[in-house]
């Protein structure tokens, strides 16, 4: 039997693929990559401030539907469009995290699903 639970969170957009928000082992939830779409208009906001933004709240979302919080990530991984935007989104990555910081990686990728700006993806240690 599988020890894989399933985690989707109310607050955060509906998958835009055969993936589930999150899946959550022993210990570990895995958080797939959260584009940056109000889940309320179905579409993204203008500039990558406000991208990085509701994809960091959608984050927290699918997090809080694991019982975890933001301070539980130890690693995230951000895809950005263009690595000019990295500055501005560091900005806004760190009023949602705080010390210790997670371990994070960082890359530009050729494209993002539906042409977001940023996507964020990450993993939560928490207490089973």
């Amino acid at each position: 039997m599988s020890s894989k639970v399933q985690i989707t969170s109310e607050k955060a957009p509906a998958a835009v693929g055969p993936y589930s928000h999150a899946i959550a082992v022993p210990g570990l939830v895995f958080i797939s990559g959260q584009l940056p779409i109000d889940r309320e208009t179905g579409t993204f906001p203008d500039g990558v401030e406000e991208q990085a933004h509701q994809s960091l709240k959608n984050l927290q979302a699918v997090a809080e539907a694991a019982g975890a919080t933001l301070g539980d990530v130890v690693k995230t991984t951000v895809f950005l469009a263009d690595m000019n935007d990295f500055k501005v989104v560091n900005a806004v990555y760190a009023t949602y995290f705080s010390e210790p910081f997670p371990a994070r990686s960082a890359f530009e990728v050729a494209r993002l699903p539906l042409g977001a700006k940023v996507e964020i993806e990450a993993i939560v240690c928490r207490q089973d």
